[in-house]
């Protein structure tokens, strides 16, 4: 065995690490970075998700991804199912509770994919808002109002990124 084999990892475990870190780290940059989360360490599995999504989201942070994905209160709102004045009365260091932290959780995953997928978070965003047949002329951002939503858009997501046209 040559010593070029021997640096050879064969695990898909870490192909899957990897990819997680990939899109994860994204996901956490849109949210504003550790900082902006209140995070002592990077998200680096699904596990530390799952402990982010207990311990909820700051609303500053939620804030900073509204921004950088260009959404409004409103649709944040809808897709969180949370009342817009409900959410406007959190202070902006406040926890957002853990059933609405997975919402902007998942609304971020989503962009981080799209923008893996896309090459561009513009093009991502532009996409999410243009109706499409696949969508039963619906845009993508408008089935974000359910988890089956969600998993529809990942879907196609997947489908175009291994050039599967509908």
């Amino acid at each position: 065995m040559s010593d070029y084999n021997k640096n050879i990892v064969e695990d898909p475990l870490a192909v899957y690490s990897t990819h997680f870190y990939d899109v994860g780290q994204q996901m956490i940059l849109l949210f504003g970075g550790i900082g902006a989360l209140k995070l002592q360490s990077n998200v680096v599995s699904d596990f530390d998700l799952l402990e982010l999504t207990r311990r909820g989201i700051p609303k500053k942070a939620i804030l900073g991804l509204i921004k950088k994905i260009s959404l409004t209160i409103q649709e944040l709102a809808g897709v969180m199912h949370i009342n817009e004045r409900t959410f406007q009365r959190f202070n902006d260091t406040d926890f957002v509770k853990s059933e609405y932290s997975e919402k902007a959780i998942e609304l971020a995953r989503l962009y981080a994919r799209g923008e893996e997928v896309f090459g561009s978070l513009d093009k991502f965003k532009l996409w999410m808002k243009t109706p499409s047949i696949v969508f039963k002329n619906n845009t993508p951002f408008a089935l974000l109002d359910s988890s089956i939503g969600f998993g529809l858009v990942f879907t196609e997501l997947g489908r175009i990124e291994h050039g599967i046209f509908s």
